[in-house]
């Protein structure tokens, strides 16, 4: 099919066309904005909020390696010096 209207399709089919091409770009428009308003937004909120724990966690990983004596011991006879 090369053409617009389709072979066959008269005018009030063209039109009808074109009313559904115009409603599908509003709806693509809408789904564009929302998701740029609401959805990009929180999803960089939770996101930044994940690395911040992250970060923490990794934080508390460094010091216990830097202060290796201040771990449980693995072993029943305690702290090694």
């Amino acid at each position: 099919m090369s053409g617009f209207p389709p072979m066959g399709a008269g005018r009030g089919t063209a039109r009808r066309i074109e009313e559904a091409i115009e409603l599908i770009e509003m709806e693509l428009r809408n789904s564009i904005a929302y998701i740029n308003d609401a959805v990009i937004p929180e999803v960089r909120k939770e996101s930044i909020t994940a690395m911040r724990r992250v970060a923490e966690t990794l934080h508390k990983l460094a010091d216990r390696m830097e202060h290796p004596h201040q771990w449980p011991s693995d072993s029943a006879e305690g702290p090694q010096p």
